[in-house]
């Protein structure tokens, strides 16, 4: 293979798994480790990554940044399935919970459809499209349309989830500093992720880990208020060992 070829399938694979091991991508490409730094560094001086120890991540957009909810969805699609799939186990018949908007929060949503007795509150237009014609009653807040993640935001969101009890919130996040807490790109997100986490008993931060040590414009809540945490098994020691300090449930997959 190229160097070029093998360059370009290494922002491939930093795309889809949001963050790059040297090792793993030596045993990948049946090379030394010496290349794939070398790779790594060439990537790093022309702006295509940010370069780590042992690794590299995406290049950090800022805390500004707000993708759009097509942009996620092409991204961390196997973690998100997975997350998808630990967070079902948790939901029983009877149960009502709260889903944010996002890409995860929608997988999750997926793979509610076979429950025939359960009720979802959202602020997500998109996830209360995913449920129609199910056995799942959707309880969908009013509120203004945000264009890039379908989510309905503003006081009459707000209001509505005050008046409401959940059992779960399943929360998904932008940015997870577990010294900082929550974040999201946009405040009027924010408020209605806090009005959830309000109105429900218990709060499950569902992200992959390429959210982990970063933070995005507005804080949503500390990590105080987290009760568990479900994530994929690239985390890194750092940000599990702070969580479990935390007193927070981590469930990886």
């Amino acid at each position: 293979m190229l160097s070029e070829e093998r360059r370009r399938e290494i922002l491939e694979i930093l795309q889809s798994d949001g963050r790059l091991l040297v090792a793993e991508l030596s045993k990948r490409f049946q090379t030394s480790l010496i290349t794939i730094r070398k790779d790594l560094e060439f990537l790093h001086h022309r702006g295509l990554l940010e370069r780590t120890h042992g690794g590299a991540l995406p290049v950090r957009t800022g805390a500004l940044n707000d993708q759009t909810l097509r942009e996620k969805e092409r991204q961390h699609r196997r973690e998100k399935m997975r997350i998808a799939a630990a967070t079902v186990k948790m939901i029983r018949s009877g149960q009502v919970i709260i889903l944010d908007s996002g890409t995860t929060t929608t997988a999750i949503a997926r793979a509610c459809k076979h429950f025939r007795s359960l009720t979802v509150i959202t602020n997500a237009t998109n996830i209360a499209a995913e449920l129609a014609g199910t056995g799942v009653d959707v309880v969908l807040t009013g509120g203004m349309l945000r264009k890039n993640s379908f989510s309905l935001v503003g006081p009459l969101a707000e209001e509505a989830l005050r008046k409401l009890n959940a059992d779960l919130l399943f929360l998904g996040v932008d940015g997870f500093d577990v010294r900082y807490g929550l974040t999201t790109p946009n405040p009027l997100e924010a408020r209605v992720n806090r009005a959830m986490a309000e109105a429900a008993r218990h709060t499950v931060v569902v992200c992959d880990s390429s959210k982990f040590g970063r933070r995005s414009l507005s804080l949503i809540m500390p990590t105080s208020s987290v009760h568990e945490t479900i994530t994929d098994s690239k985390i890194s020691k750092h940000d599990l060992k702070a969580l479990r300090a935390a007193k927070i449930e981590v469930t990886l997959v």
